[in-house]
């Protein structure tokens, strides 16, 4: 289930990214950056929802500048609908993130997109996440890096530009919103990885559910998790899989925990456009 030898992934190649920056600023980038989760929310006038899906299908091409690993909207649940969610895994932190937006910032093409869809957004979001240990100690769990450098081979083939993604997975997002204080993550998480194995492995887990990552937040809605589930079966793989971990043991003991550590949690079914690396 563990596989040590695949922490030495998390500061792999940050110089390449980085091109730019003084060779000083690349070498502490590629030696100390850690990498960090950007969560986006566009909240959308519900009239324009459809012209923003379609200008920015068209316009998917321009986000290879940027290191997507998934783009949807939600069908139900938490986050409100009509709004696009999109994570960004950037491996080198915060200095490869503000040197990808404001490259991409200065091209024509972006500039052009932005101006076709500024007037469909209400709001916008962004929230900064961490990758919990556990994402690299569990051979089970890709992590959203997976996602983002395999996301030319993970493209399905051409469809219509208005296609919103017709496929049948979901990904389901789990959001806890943890009690303040500063042992309050560390003991989730704990509880969360001790669990784990027990809930991966019950009896009937459909064949198509994964755990993606688990995201805890440094910018944004303190003591913030989110899970995040791919269920290539859709919403009936989701829910066999629930039913499944319910007669995980440990897992159910560790969730009785976590309640006590939690002020709210809520769930959220993603539909993914059919450019999305994770789909």
């Amino acid at each position: 289930m563990r596989a040590s030898h695949r922490l030495c992934k998390r500061h792999s190649c940050c110089g390449n990214h980085l091109s730019t920056l003084s060779s000083k600023r690349e070498f502490a980038a590629a030696t100390d950056a850690s990498p960090i989760v950007e969560l986006r929310k566009y909240n959308l006038r519900p009239s324009q929802t459809s012209l923003y899906t379609q200008h920015t299908i068209q316009s998917a091409p321009l986000r290879k500048n940027l290191p997507l690993a998934f783009f949807g909207f939600p069908e139900t649940g938490g986050i409100p609908l009509n709004t696009a969610v999109h994570f960004y895994h950037y491996q080198c932190g915060h200095a490869e993130r503000l040197e990808r937006r404001s490259a991409l910032a200065k091209k024509e093409e972006w500039k052009q997109y932005l101006g076709e869809v500024k007037a469909c957004m209400v709001r916008q979001s962004s929230e900064i996440f961490v990758e919990a240990p556990l994402v690299d100690d569990f051979d089970d769990i890709k992590g959203l890096k997976h996602f983002v450098d395999n996301r030319w081979s993970l493209r399905p083939p051409a469809t219509d530009t208005t296609d919103c993604g017709n496929n049948e997975g979901i990904i389901e997002l789990r959001r806890y919103q943890l009690r303040l204080g500063y042992d309050t993550v560390p003991k989730f998480l704990q509880l969360y990885e001790d669990a784990l194995p027990s809930k991966l492995n019950s009896a009937g887990t459909h064949p198509t559910t994964e755990l993606v990552t688990l995201l805890f937040n440094e910018v944004g809605s303190l003591n913030t998790v989110y899970e995040v589930w791919k269920h290539g079966g859709g919403v009936q793989a989701m829910e066999q899989s629930r039913q499944a971990s319910r007669g995980a043991t440990k897992w159910r003991e560790s969730i009785a925990e976590i309640a006590d550590l939690a002020m709210s949690f809520d769930t959220t079914i993603l539909k993914p456009l059919d450019f999305s690396p994770l789909r």
